[in-house]
């Protein structure tokens, strides 16, 4: 196994280590339901991705579920329209 032949200095290694540092999480919104959504990816809460529906999330639910989460979708879906709404306005 190689040995290093000199020693790294501390400056040495910390300049080595200085790309290693964590960056942030870019997290952005649904556009559907509003809930945080990492990029790129589909949101768990209503399975829309780029406005289209890609996965059916009531489908595993039995029906009382299903019923409990249709509503809630719609009112989500009706409150982030509205916001919608507000902001173009406010633009104008």
């Amino acid at each position: 196994m190689p040995l290093p032949k000199q020693k790294h200095t501390k400056s040495h290694r910390n300049r080595r280590r200085s790309h290693l540092a964590l960056k942030l999480q870019k997290i952005f919104f649904c556009l559907k339901c509003g809930q945080p959504v990492l990029p790129h990816q589909a949101c768990r809460n209503c399975g829309t991705y780029k406005n289209r529906e890609v996965i059916d999330v009531l489908k595993k639910l039995t029906k009382r579920e299903q019923k409990k989460r249709k509503k809630e979708l719609e009112a989500r879906e009706k409150e982030s329209q509205h916001e919608h709404k507000h902001e173009e306005q406010e633009k104008k």
